[in-house]
Parts: structure tokens; C-alpha cells; sequence
């Protein structure tokens, strides 16, 4: 089980590679993808073994400690934060797979794991297994990954349809070079093909069963801590990356404002400006707001996983809209400090006009979107059902 001292580890060698990751920025947007040197300084840290099981060499860390270097990441790179966040996110998933499948999955003891949840492909029943055809768009992380998530529709004899899970080595799709987009630029989230290949069955799994951790076939079932409910997972994750890209962007702004001007005005030093001073101390104010909410989710994520339960249905559909509210006053946070940086912020040069750009695209991801994290989180306030499965 993961300890104090591997948290302290992972923290120590992120915050020091912030700069780089910041420096780096502009490059891996030009190349539409990551440069090596982060994925290295993150290999370095030990970050792809954050999620992975502690038999398997890895550190096994709790969600709020992987929250807390997630975030950490963002206030250095967001596409950076991003992509670590699903290859994360989707390495815990693999946890919940049949021990032979995790023996193969974890066998390095560092992996990098991506995932489409769109069931745009199929699998179809064979000798020992399926085979998978299909194409999943917005795949992010895929030219870096070792292993993808794919969603599958299986038609059953009967005629019926069930949506699955299969996890493939990423070596056996192609990845097309179509991400060409002006937020999230670095994240590689280009679209994979899966052409006839197949997929052994303790690779697959019920979508249902994986959305609740019931899966079965291994030994990390019960009360070990780290059965959380998936979704919500990946929303805690997910407004880590939010959360620690406004972190990022106010000190970015920071480190700007000292000696500048108010262009056409008597004003030489914009600190002074007392609606500078109100700008700053709100954008404040909002990024410590979601943190500290954040604090609410992860308390009562861990104790449903400590007790071997998973979360209610309510309580998931809190979790979606506390951590789409967080994402909203970190997304809002930046927005204040972008609009109070004078016109020379566009210049791609100056890294704030980029960390305004990818949490403005972030926040557009279907389950980012704050309009609709709130309505279920209101339907069960007020006593209705959620309203959808995804929880």
C-alpha cells in the first residue's frame, strides 16, 4: 500500500519539473503532441505508477493523493494534466479487470493506458475471445499510450446488444493524424481504428459491471480502498486538471503583472488599479472554492471504497455536479485573469493565452460541461431520479 513518502516522491519531482513542462508548451502544440522530455520527467516521478496495484511494483496511491499530482501537473501543462489524467484514470480502470488480464497489463510496473468510452466499435464472439472493428474518436493520449480502452457494441445469439469494455495493446490499432484543434492542441486525442483484431475474452468486460466495479475473476475485490464507483473517478480526476491549470494560470498571471502598464491611461503600474486588485483576490477566491469542495468528493469517494461499497446513485450525481461546479469556477478563474492581461496575452509566446485556450476546450468535454453536471446533481436535490446510467 502506497505511504506518505511515495506521495512526497511524485510531488517533489513534478513541482520541480513545472518550468519544463511550461517551456515546452508552444513545442507540443506545434507537434500536436507532447514532447518527450515531459513524458519522461513524468516517467522519472513515477506518476503512470500512481494507479497501478502495489503487487505489480506500482504505488497504489489513493484518489485524493493522485488528485493532488494531477493538479500538480497542471499548473505546468494542462494538455500535459489532461493526458495524464485519462492515461491514470484508465490504468485504475484496468484494475478492475481479471487478475490473469492485469497480469499482463501491469507486467512493466509503469503503463500508459487510454480510453474511448464511445461505443462506436463492435465486437463480435469467437474462438477464446472477440474480434474488434470500429473507430473511437477523441482518443486522447493515443500516440503515447501502451494499451487502449475501447467501447464495443456485442450482439448476443438472441439479437440483443450489450455495450462492453475490451483493452488491446495500442500497437494493434492505427492512429490517424487528424487532431488538428485550437484548444488541448498537445493531447494527441486523435482517432483510432481497430481493423479485424482480436481480443482475448479475459480482455473484455460487461460496461455495466466495470461502471460499478462488480467485475469479476479477481483477487482485488472488497474493501481494499480502491474500489471506487468509475465515473466518478474520472470526474474526481478530471477537475484536478482544472483545478490545477487556474493554479497555474494565476501564477502565470502573477509573474506578469509586476511593472505593466494600463495601456492610454495615467496607470504605470497595474497592481496598483483597484479593479486588478478586485480581479485578482476573485480569481483567488474561485480556485481555492473548488479546491476545497473538491475535498468533499474525495472524503466520501474514499470512505465508499474503504467500507467496500460503492456510492449510492445520489450521491454519484452529486459527486458530477460538485466537480462540474469546481471545473466552472476554475475555468471562470482563468477567464478574469486572461481578460485582465492587456492584448500582448494572445501572443502564443506567453504561456497564460494557453492555459486559457485548453481550459476553455476542456470545459466543453461532455462530462466537463457544467450545465449538465449540475441538472443531475438539482434532479436528485430535489428528490427525482438522475435522470441518466451515467453516474
Amino acid at each position: 500500500m502506497a505511504t506518505n513518502d511515495d506521495l512526497a516522491s511524485v510531488l517533489e519531482a513534478v513541482r520541480s519539473s513545472i518550468p519544463t513542462l511550461r517551456e515546452n508548451g508552444l513545442a507540443g502544440e506545434d507537434q500536436r503532441w507532447l514532447p518527450e522530455e515531459n513524458l519522461d520527467l513524468l516517467e522519472k516521478a513515477g506518476v503512470f505508477r500512481m494507479a497501478v496495484p502495489a503487487r505489480f511494483g506500482g504505488m497504489d496511491l489513493p484518489l485524493a493523493d493522485q488528485a493532488k499530482v494531477i493538479a500538480e501537473i497542471g499548473r505546468g501543462c494542462p494538455a500535459t494534466a489532461w493526458v495524464t489524467m485519462v492515461w491514470v484514470s484508465s490504468t485504475w480502470t484496468a484494475t478492475l479487470y481479471p487478475d490473469q488480464a492485469q497480469k499482463e497489463i501491469f507486467a512493466p510496473g509503469s503503463v500508459r493506458i487510454s480510453s474511448a468510452f464511445a461505443p462506436t466499435g463492435t465486437v463480435v464472439e469467437t474462438e477464446g475471445g472477440y474480434v474488434l472493428n470500429g473507430s473511437w474518436r477523441f482518443n486522447t493520449g493515443s500516440p503515447g499510450a501502451h494499451w487502449n480502452f475501447t467501447a464495443a457494441m456485442l450482439e448476443r445469439p438472441d439479437g440483443s446488444h450489450e455495450e462492453v469494455m475490451a483493452i488491446v495493446p495500442m500497437d494493434q490499432l492505427t492512429v490517424a493524424d487528424d487532431w488538428h484543434v485550437s484548444a488541448g492542441s498537445a493531447t494527441g486525442s486523435a482517432t483510432s481504428t481497430a481493423k479485424d483484431v482480436f481480443v482475448p475474452a479475459h480482455h473484455v468486460t460487461r460496461f455495466e459491471e466495470v461502471m460499478v466495479s462488480a467485475t469479476g475473476n479477481r483477487s482485488n475485490t472488497g474493501a481494499t480502498g480502491r474500489n471506487y464507483g468509475l465515473l466518478s473517478f474520472v470526474m474526481a480526476e478530471c477537475a484536478a486538471v482544472f483545478i490545477g491549470i487556474a493554479r497555474g494560470a494565476y501564477e502565470l498571471f502573477l509573474e506578469r503583472v509586476p511593472g505593466r502598464g494600463i495601456t492610454y491611461t495615467d496607470w504605470t503600474d497595474q497592481k496598483l488599479h483597484p479593479l486588478t486588485q478586485i480581479q485578482v483576490a476573485t480569481a483567488a477566491n474561485k480556485i481555492d472554492a473548488a479546491e476545497a469542495l473538491s475535498e468533499r468528493w474525495l472524503s466520501l469517494l474514499q470512505e465508499r471504497a474503504d467500507a467496500g461499497v460503492q456510492p449510492t446513485d445520489a450521491e454519484k450525481a452529486i459527486v458530477r455536479g460538485q466537480t462540474g461546479f469546481a471545473a466552472q469556477l476554475a475555468k471562470e478563474a482563468v477567464e478574469i485573469l486572461f481578460n485582465a492581461s492587456g492584448g500582448s496575452v494572445i501572443q502564443r509566446s506567453v504561456h497564460l493565452q494557453r492555459f486559457h485556450r485548453d481550459i476553455q476546450g476542456f470545459s466543453l468535454h461532455a462530462l466537463a460541461q457544467a450545465d449538465v453536471n449540475l441538472e443531475l446533481q438539482g434532479r436528485v436535490l430535489l428528490g427525482l431520479e438522475p435522470g441518466t446510467v451515467f453516474l
